[in-house]
């Protein structure tokens, strides 16, 4: 009785973790958790930039902070083994180039064109993201496959859907005017930011009945704490922003958008952290 008991814990601890470890998917977790930071620092870089261009003048110092964080993460991504990848290694110098000479110019342009630019720019690694995820997923354990879906392709793009509302919103803000098509624009990332919301709910509802034991007990709360701030933002933005933007402070705008991400990057870390455990295995 007592072996049957130990052979039913070892077994049921086996389906907790691999057998063995699993190298590839540890450096695909190191890799992806920089390029989260790549798209943070280059969405928060945008948002800045945005505000400081619309007469915000106290953004600049912020802008060049940020911009430094961009240099950093790509550091961290160039020394991973995935980088050696001649596919994703070229896509992350094309990115690395085009980020820099973009931030050469941006203080000289136009507010909208310097946004739009740098938009551009992070739909290419938010397309880059997709690509590193099909091209590393077949080396993944099954959670560490999902998992990194998830990472990759929803909250990635939610975090650029409140990215875009938080500095397009505050550079309104800033300069206390609001178009038709301002307006319009405002409308579709509220709902871009709704979808994508629901569908993270939706997919970490699926993951946890799926592998409850390999994610932290934080998690519940981190979605809840997601759901709350975007409903609340989305709200601030669809009607107060838009009847009288003058009547928002800018500063405030960003901080609350940040605040989000900063829930959204919690619940990255989160899943990648219960990624990189996955890995190890016992052996």
């Amino acid at each position: 009785m007592r072996l049957l008991l130990i052979i039913a814990v070892f077994l049921f601890n086996l389906q907790a973790k691999s057998f063995f470890s699993n190298d590839e998917q540890k450096q695909s977790s190191y890799f992806i958790g920089s390029l989260k930071e790549l798209l943070i620092s280059t969405q928060k870089t945008r948002g800045l930039t945005n505000s400081y261009l619309n007469g915000n003048t106290a953004a600049l110092l912020l802008v060049y902070g940020s911009r430094d964080d961009m240099k950093q993460a790509i550091g961290k991504m160039e020394a991973t083994t995935l980088a050696a990848d001649p596919v994703i290694n070229a896509r992350m110098q094309n990115i690395s180039n085009a980020l820099l000479k973009l931030n050469h110019k941006a203080l000289k342009q136009e507010a909208k064109k310097t946004f739009s630019e740098y938009t551009e720019k992070i739909q290419e690694i938010l397309m880059f993201a997709q690509t590193v995820s099909q091209r590393s997923s077949k080396e993944l354990n099954p959670f560490g496959k999902e998992g990194s879906q998830i990472m990759m392709m929803t909250l990635l793009p939610l975090t650029e859907a409140i990215g875009q509302l938080r500095g397009f919103g505050s550079g309104l803000a800033s300069k206390n005017s609001i178009s038709k098509n301002d307006k319009e624009q405002i409308y579709l990332l509220v709902h871009q930011a709704t979808t994508l919301q629901k569908k993270l709910q939706e997919q970490m509802s699926s993951l946890s009945s799926k592998y409850s034991s390999k994610l932290p007990s934080t998690i519940h709360a981190e979605l809840n704490s997601i759901e709350k701030k975007t409903e609340a933002y989305t709200s601030l933005a669809s009607k107060k922003l838009l009847k009288s933007p003058k009547d928002v402070d800018p500063d405030v705008f960003f901080d609350a958008g940040t605040d989000i991400i900063d829930a959204i990057v919690k619940l990255y870390n989160s899943i990648n952290n219960a990624v990189l455990e996955d890995a190890k295995g016992w052996f």
